[in-house]
């Protein structure tokens, strides 16, 4: 079994309350280094593909580059995902890693806030990135996420701010950025491997959620995720661990991929099955119909 990517949450820690994200109902936890290691070491026969992301933000940590240390020695790329409040210089140094494969960052994490700052120094950051990215030798893409598309346009006026300004930063022609968007999910190129991504805002699967159905999903064929505390979930939006199939605390990755409730999730799903109560109530599972992927 092969996973294009695993994602580790080494903190559930955020500092937002951003209104498109569930509360955070688990205890705050960050991963020990030994014990990510120890991942890492278990996950070298699945994948090379990390992802330090499930609820948290990984640049809240002080020693990141700790992490990112030990994920280069094991060989492994990282991609990191940040809402970008977190962006200081010294933190941005530590993204300029040869472990570094992308930075995503979740610019609507912005407007979706009742933060004291302001949009301009919001983005000061972002954008110094962005400069320092063009500098650096080591090539890596930076994703900048806009993913607040819906019918209502409900974000025009944020978004109209912030096409305003990467227009100007990046040089770009005026209008070109709202004048392409389509309204689906699409990248339009900023510079050198920096993109802006567009999609649409999706409801986060929750047992209370109205049933979505069945369907096809990319949990346990191609990602798993790993919990703070240990826990090993199908897929990167159950941060919560409601599907929990093992603890690599007390059990091996191995044995918990073999146990009867993966086997029964990932079965499901290659007849186009949804098992699992909580996966019956995503209907993010629907992007990946024919024509979604």
């Amino acid at each position: 079994m092969k996973f294009h990517r695993v994602y580790i949450e080494i903190t559930n820690v955020c500092g937002l309350a951003c209104s498109f994200c569930p509360p955070k109902d688990q205890p705050t936890q960050t991963m020990s280094l030994p014990f990510f290691e120890s991942i890492l070491i278990q996950l070298q026969e699945y994948t090379r593909d990390i992802a330090l992301h499930v609820m948290g933000d990984p640049m809240v940590l002080s020693n990141l580059n700790d992490y990112l240390d030990v994920a280069h020695r094991l060989d492994f790329s990282v991609m990191i995902t940040t809402s970008g409040f977190y962006l200081d210089e010294p933190r941005r140094r530590m993204l300029v890693h040869p472990c570094i494969k992308q930075v995503n960052i979740s610019l609507n994490s912005f407007n979706k806030n009742s933060v004291s700052r302001s949009f301009e120094a919001y983005m000061d950051n972002i954008l110094a990135l962005c400069d320092e990215k063009l500098l650096q030798t080591h090539e890596f893409f930076i994703n900048l996420r806009l993913w607040n598309l819906d019918e209502a346009c409900s974000a025009e006026v944020f978004n109209e701010q912030l096409f305003t300004l990467l227009e100007n930063h990046f040089i770009l022609e005026e209008g070109m950025i709202r004048d392409s968007v389509s309204g689906k999910r699409q990248s339009l190129r900023l510079a050198s491997k920096i993109l802006l991504h567009f999609d649409r805002y999706f409801q986060w699967p929750a047992l209370n959620n109205e049933v979505s159905g069945d369907g096809y999903c990319h949990g346990l064929s191609k990602q798993i995720a790993i919990l703070a505390d240990g826990r090993v979930v199908p897929c990167c939006l159950d941060g919560e661990g409601i599907i929990e199939l093992g603890n690599l605390h007390a059990t091996n990755l191995g044995k918990i991929l073999a146990s009867e409730r993966a086997c029964s999730i990932v079965g499901g799903f290659k007849e186009g099955k949804a098992i699992e109560e909580l996966c019956q109530k995503c209907s993010y599972k629907k992007r990946f119909e024919k024509g979604l992927s």
